[in-house]
């Protein structure tokens, strides 16, 4: 942890016991006994910390500030990167909210928030304006089947739905045993067990027109094959891997890529030539080849063939719209 980190820790060690044993201190801060007493002596200069040695209790405690010292008071302490997300995050889907069940607990908790985000360094209105939390590639439009999928989903009931398949531009009928839900770039998806198709399948909740909860018991999936078929090839579409991209990028995108998480199951090794070779598991294509053609001529599948045959048609594709 660094310094700040360190000093709020000494300040939630003295407010939570009568008093702290100079061992825990350099336990919990993992600090040598010399910069324990630097970061000590700092307190009590800079914030004006009236921190004391008991002779009889062989600890650290709160003494009794001077009666014109200057109010003791730790600077404002930053939120770390997955905390401000959270709270932001959090804070925008509550306003996103309409009317219903929650109504009177959301005020409360947005006040909450509030409160928080001013824990760090400025006002609330000031953390929101300079850090912005960007949703992109989220599908608009209401979720009204959200409610009934997810009773389902709890009840452990199927689900009757009305499924649109966008790519063949089809509204299927479907009974469902609901799985789990998948909140997955900014989209919600239902994994199920599809009994038309007798097998695990992901459907996008907003292209679920309809649904309603079946009497039947939904069939239970065990856990470890959800995650075999649902969660082992690239992407949120369902199925095992069936083979393994080979994507070559260049030195330039390289140095991007190479810090990204593509899967679970990803390898990367750079080539003599500053390129990043990364291979990733994939059963169904479609989602990969759109990640692929997004970098253009900074990238190129080494395989499989048909995987480069079909990059290598949708380029010719896009390229023939410019001609």
């Amino acid at each position: 942890m660094d310094r700040l980190e360190r000093f709020y820790r000494i300040d939630q060690l003295l407010n939570e016991r009568r008093t702290v044993p100079l061992p825990v201190f350099l336990d919990e801060l993992q600090v040598s006994l010399a910069t324990f007493k630097r970061d000590l002596e700092y307190m009590r200069s800079r914030f004006n910390a009236p921190i004391e040695w008991d002779r009889e209790l062989r600890g650290y405690r709160w003494g009794k500030a001077a009666a014109q010292a200057p109010k003791y008071e730790l600077p404002g302490l930053w939120f770390n990167p997955s905390e401000i997300h959270a709270l932001l995050t959090m804070q925008q889907l509550l306003h996103e909210l309409e009317p219903g069940l929650l109504t009177p607990h959301v005020a409360p908790l947005l006040a909450r928030l509030e409160a928080l985000l001013e824990a760090g360094e400025g006002p609330a209105r000031q953390v929101r304006s300079r850090v912005r939390v960007l949703h992109m590639a989220r599908r608009a439009g209401k979720l009204p089947n959200f409610g009934v999928v997810a009773r389902a989903l709890l009840d452990r009931r199927r689900l009757q739905i009305a499924y649109y398949n966008r790519e063949r531009d089809e509204l299927s009928a479907r009974t469902v045993s609901p799985q789990r839900l998948v909140h997955y770039r900014d989209n919600w998806y239902l994994d199920a067990w599809c009994h038309l198709r007798d097998d695990l399948r992901s459907f996008a909740l907003d292209a679920v027109r309809e649904a309603a909860v079946l009497d039947q018991k939904a069939k239970d999936v065990p856990e470890k094959e959800l995650s075999e078929v649902l969660g082992s090839a690239y992407g949120i579409f369902s199925g095992r891997p069936k083979a393994r991209a080979k994507l070559r990028f260049s030195p330039l995108r390289a140095r991007w890529v190479s810090q990204e998480a593509w899967h679970p199951d990803q390898k990367g090794t750079f080539d003599d030539q500053g390129r990043y070779v990364l291979e990733v598991p994939y059963a169904d294509d479609r989602e990969l080849i759109m990640d692929i053609l997004k970098y253009g001529p900074d990238v190129e599948v080494l395989g499989p063939a048909e995987l480069r045959r079909k990059v290598a048609e949708r380029l010719a594709e896009a390229a023939q719209r410019y001609r």
